[in-house]
Order: C-alpha cells, then structure tokens, then sequence
C-alpha cells in the first residue's frame, strides 16, 4: 500500500481514531471521530483537545493524566470507564450531551526516540448505559452488553484504585530522605530515581538511559561491575563509607563523595530477577567531619606528647643537681611514662572510652602471669577516669614492686573487680590484694606522696573510696566508686 491508501484506510475505521502531538493539539481525526464527537475535522484540525472539549472534573483529571503517562513513560494507557461531556452543535438543539467511553492511548515515537504523537482509539459505550438505566428494560435485557459494561467498569474503578495506590508510593518514594532507584534489566536501565538520588547525581536526566550512559564517570570505580554481579546471580551486596568520584552538575569537575548503599535484586512472579533495587545514603559530611576529628586528635596527642617530652626534660634537669633526687627522679618520670601510655589508649579509642582491663595489663605487663591474675567484667571508662585509675594502678604497682608482692619472686598479684549494687545505684568495686612475706616490714603503711595520691585521685577525683590494710598476708587495697562517675559503658560479661 502506499500514502495515499494508509491515509484512506484510516479515515474509513468504523472506530473513532484521532491523534495528537505532544501539546495534546489534534493532528488527524477519521470521519468516525467526527461522527463520534459531532464536529467536523476542520474545525479539529490545529486546535487543542482541552480548548475543544474542557472538563475540569474528575473525568478531565483523569484524561490528562492518562495523556501524561504515555508521553513520560512511552507505554500505551487505557481508560475502561470513562464520562466525558461532549458539546453538540446548534443544529441539534446546543448545550452538552454527557456520553460514556473506553478510550487506548499509544505512543507514536519520532526519529529521536521520543514520544512525539499520542494516537487514541474511542469506543462509544453510552447506548450500553443507557439501556441499563433505562428501568422499563427488563433485568436480564442485552446481558452480554450489560456484563461487558459492568466489567468495564470494574476494570476501570480498580485500575483507579491501584494507580492512586501507587502514585502515593511513587510521591513517597520521590521524597524519601535516602537515595533510591529502580535500574532494569541487565544493561540497568533507570526507570525511577527520587529526589536525592537526582540530587546527588547533579540533577542529571537519568530516565530511560542504562546506567553506564547516564554516569559514565562512575566507569572504573567499581559499581557496575557490583550491580552486574547482583542481576547475574541475584544477590544482594552492601557497602558502607564506600568512595565515589561523582560529577558536578552541568558537567564540571569531579567530587569526591562518600556513600552507604546496598543493591538489591528484583525478581518478577517466576522468580527471575528483572532489575536491581537501588537504596543509598550520602555520607561525605559525616566522613569528612570524622576525618577532621581525627586530624584534631591526632594533633592534640602530638601536642600532649611534646608537652609530656618537655616536663620530663626540665624535671631530669631539676632533680640532676639536688643531693639524692635520683629515687624522685625516677619516680616522677615514671608517672609521666605511666601518663603516656594511658594517653595512648585513649588516643587509639578517639578519647571515646578506655577499658580498664586493658590500662591494668599495660601496667602489669612486665610481670609474667604466674605471679599477677585479673578477673572482672568488661568496663569501659571515661577519658577522665581512665587517666585517673591508669595512675593509681602505676602508685600500686611501684609500691608493690619496692616493698610489697612484686619485689621477690614469691610474691603474687590478685586484682578483681565487680559491678555491685541496680540500677542508678551501680558501684565498681576493685580489689588489689598482694600476698608477699611482710616480715621485714616494720612501722605499717607509711603515707608518703604515692599514698597521698592515691586518696587525691580516688576521694577527690572519683568521689569514691578507698581503704588500705597492711595484714600478715600481704598488701590490700579496695577502691569503691559511683559507677556512674567512671562508665562509658558495661558489659556483665565476664
């Protein structure tokens, strides 16, 4: 056939055809349209179809927005069940006619591949209706066209109710705080993308396009090789903190972003995955400020350091030429050497938390673990409770060391502690007993500057307690302390 017979063919369709461009302005009618809507084609041709026929109702929402949907989507869309008035000229009397239709909507695609031209096909279903209405009929009158009408409304009102469904989905997901999108198919063709996702991608036209064409600076870097792998073999994969070169919009220069996401397979009713369910959250600030942290800290510590370095200096100096300043000498330099390890802890831990089981084996380390034992829960504490107890476990063991279990090989070392108490009453209580031949001790504890210390730190510090008892056994030591004054967190594991 040629032109001139598809054009013919055409306007000889006992149905109703008519079609327009993407301003919903009519281009062709057949002569059943014009019969149909009582309007010859010249006064058709050029005008738009809301200008011609306006309906601000219901029936005029859903007619736009079923236009709508085959010029965004591409896909062709029916309307079941439809009123729609149609105006009726003055040879037959004016005013409207109110009529009934089902109405198929289908794309027509231009050389770019886009939608350039909506053909819709009518089928005129008032006579139906009104033999329905019509009460003088009897019930079972014209029942195959009555079932067809009562189907096609059905059909209708639940395709209705399911595209309002899943247009407040659709609103729902477009806003949703989190990056999310719908990839298809093996190449990953983006069907949906939300807000952020646009946002985040530089509000980039993404619909339609596989997903190596609409990012193709994220070629090299990983991802799409993942959401090969998630379509391929239908699993889900997720990342955390994950880097990303993305471009700025307009097609500037390359951010470096940060980005938790997770690919999720989507499987149709056979179970055959169609698509990959993409879910993401931007986490470059959060990263970024994290990192700046870090940097303070570790400046902070190198500072501390330097400072810690400074002190012992002038105090090697101080005590240098002072007559028997060698004991002090020594002992202050190791309460500062005692300091900096605490430091270090926390330091590793961000200044967050310390364990105390760690600080007391840092102290401890230089004893084999025949002669020194520790039992306890898992504690965390406080910066300001970790520097506090590392020092008081340092004067413990310097005492034990000179005078108490550690100074001979007999010697041995018990620490427990235990969480007592409920609730907001929580205690930590820590008990350091040393057993050691005291024979040669003479005169009791002797409260010097280590003892004082250690009831500064503990009574002052900590608003805890602390008792000492010199038995015939050994050493002991009970520290008792709010356990809210020195707990980051606990565990009752033991």
């Amino acid at each position: 056939m040629n032109e001139v017979a598809f054009a013919q063919l055409f306007d000889v369709l006992p149905s109703p055809y008519m079609v327009l461009d993407r301003d919903l302005r009519f281009v062709s009618v057949n002569q059943a349209y014009e019969q149909a809507v009582m309007k010859p084609r010249d006064e058709l041709i050029g005008q738009l179809l809301f200008d011609l026929f306006p309906n601000d109702g219901e029936s005029g929402r859903r007619l736009r927005a079923s236009f709508a949907e085959v010029l965004e989507t591409g896909e062709p869309d029916t309307i079941a069940f439809i009123p729609y008035e149609i105006p009726r000229p003055p040879s037959q009397g004016g005013g409207v006619e109110e009529r009934y239709w089902t109405a198929t909507h289908t794309p027509i695609f231009g050389s770019d591949g886009q939608v350039s031209y909506v053909v819709q096909n009518t089928v005129d279903v008032t006579e139906i209706v009104r033999l329905k209405q019509a009460s003088t009929l009897p019930a079972n009158a014209v029942p195959r066209e009555l079932a067809l009408l009562r189907n096609a409304r059905e059909v209708e009102e639940a395709y209705q109710e399911t595209r309002s469904e899943s247009a407040e989905f659709r609103r729902l997901f477009r806003q949703a705080p989190g990056m999310i999108a719908v990839l298809e198919g093996p190449d990953h063709v983006a069907i949906f993308v939300n807000d952020s996702y646009a946002r985040f991608v530089g509000n980039r036209d993404m619909i339609g396009l596989p997903i190596r064409q609409a990012l193709p600076e994220v070629e090299g870097q990983g991802f799409f090789e993942l959401l090969d792998s998630v379509h391929a073999e239908g699993r889900s994969f997720n990342g955390e903190g994950v880097r990303l070169l993305i471009q700025e919009e307009g097609g500037g220069a390359l951010n470096e972003t940060f980005v938790d996401f997770a690919f999720n397979p989507i499987r149709d009713a056979a179970g055959r995955v169609t698509g990959v369910f993409v879910q993401g959250a931007d986490r470059t600030d959060a990263i970024r400020a994290a990192e700046r942290q870090r940097l303070l800290i570790d400046e902070l510590n190198h500072r501390v350091k330097n400072t810690l370095s400074t002190v012992q200096s002038l105090a090697r100096q101080s005590f240098r030429k002072l007559p028997e300043a060698e004991e002090a000498r020594t002992a202050f330099e190791a309460r500062i050497l005692a300091l900096s390890h605490a430091h270090n802890v926390l330091s590793a831990r961000h200044w967050e938390a310390a364990g105390l089981r760690v600080l007391l084996r840092q102290e401890l380390a230089p004893f084999s673990s025949t002669r020194v034992h520790d039992s306890g829960p898992d504690v965390q504490l406080t910066a300001k409770a970790a520097i506090a107890l590392s020092m008081v476990f340092h004067e413990l063991t310097s005492n034990a060391v000179r005078h108490g279990a550690l100074a001979s090989d007999e010697g041995r070392l018990a620490v427990t502690w235990r969480i007592t108490g409920d609730c907001a009453h929580r205690r930590l209580a820590i008990d350091w007993k040393e057993t050691a031949d005291i024979s040669a001790v003479t005169g009791g504890i002797v409260e010097g500057f280590g003892m004082r210390m250690l009831h500064r730190v503990v009574e002052g510090e900590l608003s805890g307690t602390l008792s000492l008892d010199l038995g015939t056994e050994g050493f002991m030591c009970r520290i008792d302390v709010a356990l809210s004054e020195v707990e980051e967190f606990a565990s009752t594991a033991a």
